[in-house]
């Protein structure tokens, strides 16, 4: 199942020491998970050269004036946008093939809704950190290829993650590297020339950005990603199994809540805060689900206060699904949310709530109140049920008229078949879900139940007594809740540690070159102590020693001493070193502190909440200092929609990287429905 990353052999002797070496699932595994998320693949590829083709008729459209021009211009517009619909429409294939990702066991349980994983481009890192660490560190960057070999491998083993907790440590290790190294390498006030590269989970479409923090947030997608993916292949059959998907939903919500929140403005539609709401109530939805299974696992006793439990718990689970379902009807999350992710929910929502109206009719028919029982507890327990009763009714007179328990019991299975008719037609329009069948077998065994149940007690008079019955008010006893993500639980290492303390050693600090400095002991001493640490800063200075005299200057901060690194090395180490060279000379090499960089606004790609299907592409360019703070990029707009259909609900389309020089009055010109929102701001 899991191929190892081959080690270089320059690691060998490190890996002996028990450093950093991690797997991933092998890509070309012919397993089902694997064969979707290549279909993916190639599916993203197509929709990237869809784009770049709709994009260059969108720019001959704007750039001509001749009419057959501009006719063939919109001729292949029309062509690009109707193949990316269907592209999209594969795409939401992919995405619903929801059976795939379910245990292997045999079960008998409706199959719950996974994340697929985020897909991004193999990219190199070598070049650009070995050039950094040479240029802002001083250091040869040759000595670090080791330490930004492993960080490529660790990526790379994250592309293809097992579906288990060793993947998920595997992941978050690297999103907890990936903030040493934003530390180590990449300053606040430029960009380094790296382009990250994600694909789009629902529509396919790339994000290209110089910013780290989307590599960071689409790691932390998929870290919640393969939770549910881990939640859904769980056993659903045995008590640890179902305990295990519950807390996979939980953690899934907790993940993908801490992106939301986190990062604010995502430049990815997927990951923007309206659509992640969404994924969140699914998540704990489905974990709320588990939880009814688990409490039903070993069988419903036909008893009147378990059955009043029971139908309460079930009507809970029906009211979670109705709410995951209205939110998946919403603007904007509407356009891309699958559609058989939101018939799903309202199936589940129905079949769930005729559960509830179900066992609420059977122990008002089978269970009559006896002197032997306790009158109080049943009237007590049997308000809780409802928020009304039927007119001219109690509690009490239910209980206790035998003919208006069977009478109102009547009306609750009528109400249950009705719901379950409901979750059948519906999934009956769904061709993808017509095609589960342990679904569509459930569904079918809980309406006849319903039914049978119904023409036990059936009568030729029942017409005349048309009662209502209210709606079961859902009550919990295991109510879940998000499970927050505890990065500090997972151990990791600085690859880069060798370059020094990162709270002295990172991007935002400018250095001096190291400058060596040779002196001896006097007879006074040093002639400067020492503070701080590690690493060791240069204090109370005499001007007059040896040290000041071959260059040394209060502040300074010591990295070497007779060319061993003392960068990690506290005062008293320093001290045992200068002691252990007697009298015999010191060479020792410190760096200066120039001043710490202050953070400036990353122009970057950004999500618009206001529009619906507002993606933005745009690939930045390294700042050059040289460049006039007066000119102005003009956005990119998009010409055509995904189809048709959706012009009218679009604000904007997808669009590629494109920036040109332009004037105010040409802006002017441009369609305003049709501008597409690039703000000039932090990406998270």
């Amino acid at each position: 199942m899991t191929d190892t990353l081959v080690p270089r052999s320059c690691r060998a002797a490190r890996q002996a020491e028990g450093s950093y070496f991690r797997k991933g699932c092998n890509p070309l595994a012919e397993t089902g998970r694997s064969k979707l998320q290549n279909q993916r693949a190639a599916l993203n590829q197509q929709i990237l050269k869809a784009v770049r083709l709709r994009t260059g008729a969108e720019n001959l459209l704007r750039a001509t004036t001749n009419n057959k021009v501009r006719e063939q211009a919109l001729l292949e517009l029309s062509f690009v946008n109707s193949e990316l619909q269907i592209l999209k429409e594969e795409l939401e294939g992919l995405n619903i093939s929801v059976e795939v990702y379910q245990n292997t066991e045999e079960t008998f349980s409706i199959p719950l809704i996974p994340l697929g994983l985020k897909e991004t481009k193999e990219g190199d890192l070598t070049i650009p950190l070995k050039d950094f660490i040479l240029e802002h560190y001083s250091e040869d960057s040759s000595d670090y290829e080791d330490e930004i070999a492993d960080l490529m491998d660790l990526r790379q083993a994250c592309r293809t993650p097992s579906r288990d907790e060793s993947g998920i440590e595997m992941l978050m290790s690297y999103f907890i590297q990936l903030g040493f190294v934003e530390n180590r390498f990449f300053p606040p006030t430029r960009h380094m020339g790296i382009l990250f590269t994600w694909y789009d989970s629902f529509t396919g479409v790339p994000v290209c950005q110089q910013n780290l923090l989307l590599e960071k947030a689409s790691i932390l997608f998929n870290i919640g990603a393969l939770y549910t993916q881990i939640g859904t292949r769980c056993n659903r059959q045995t008590k640890p199994g179902l305990e295990n998907a519950v807390d996979a939903f939980q953690r899934a919500a907790g993940i993908l809540n801490y992106l939301k929140e986190t990062f604010t403005h995502t430049p990815s539609y997927d990951m923007s805060p309206a659509m992640l709401s969404v994924l969140v109530k699914m998540m704990l939805a489905q974990a709320q689900e588990c939880v009814f299974e688990q409490i039903s696992l070993p069988g419903i006793r036909n008893e009147f206060f378990t059955l009043v439990k029971m139908a309460q718990e079930v009507a809970k689970v029906g009211e979670v699904y109705t709410l995951v379902n209205t939110a998946m009807n919403q603007a904007p999350v509407k356009a891309n949310v699958p559609y058989t992710w939101s018939n799903m929910a309202k199936i589940k929502s129905d079949h769930y709530k005729a559960l509830a109206h179900y066992f609420v009719a059977t122990l008002l028919s089978d269970h009559q109140l006896h002197p032997s029982d306790d009158e109080d507890k049943q009237e007590k327990a049997w308000s809780q049920l409802h928020d009304y009763m039927p007119e001219g009714l109690t509690s009490l007179t239910i209980l206790r008229d035998k003919v208006q328990r069977k009478r109102l019991g009547k009306a609750h299975l009528r109400k249950a078949i009705v719901y379950h008719e409901e979750a059948l037609r519906v999934c009956g329009l769904c061709k993808k879900l017509r095609d589960i069948d342990i679904l569509q077998e459930i569904l079918s065994v809980a309406h006849k139940r319903s039914l049978t149940k119904y023409a036990q007690h059936e009568q030729e008079d029942d017409f005349l007594s048309l009662m209502e019955a209210s709606a079961v008010l859902p009550k919990t006893e295991h109510k879940v809740e998000m499970i927050v993500p505890q990065f500090s639980k997972v151990k990791v290492k600085d690859f880069f540690e060798r370059l020094g303390p990162l709270p002295v050693f990172s991007a935002k600090q400018r250095w001096t070159g190291p400058r060596t400095i040779n002196f001896h002991y006097q007879e006074r001493g040093l002639g400067f102590t020492l503070k701080g640490g590690p690493p060791v800063q240069v204090h109370c200075l005499d001007p007059e020693c040896s040290a000041a005299l071959k260059g040394l200057k209060e502040g300074d901060y010591i990295v070497s001493i007779n060319g061993l690194d003392s960068k990690w090395l506290g005062v008293n180490d320093i001290l045992e070193k200068f002691k252990s060279m007697g009298e015999n000379d010191i060479e020792m090499k410190v760096i200066s502190c120039q001043d710490t960089m202050t953070s400036v606004h990353n122009k970057s790609a950004t999500y618009s909440v206001g529009m619906q299907k507002t993606y933005s592409l745009i690939c930045l360019a390294m700042e050059e200092d040289k460049i006039n703070e007066t000119k102005k990029a003009t956005p990119k707009l998009s010409f055509l929609s995904w189809g048709t259909k959706n012009r009218q609900k679009a604000a904007s389309t997808l669009c590629l990287p494109y920036a040109v020089a332009g004037s105010s009055e040409t802006k002017k010109k441009l369609d305003s429905r049709l501008t597409v929102l690039n703000i000039d701001s932090s990406l998270y």
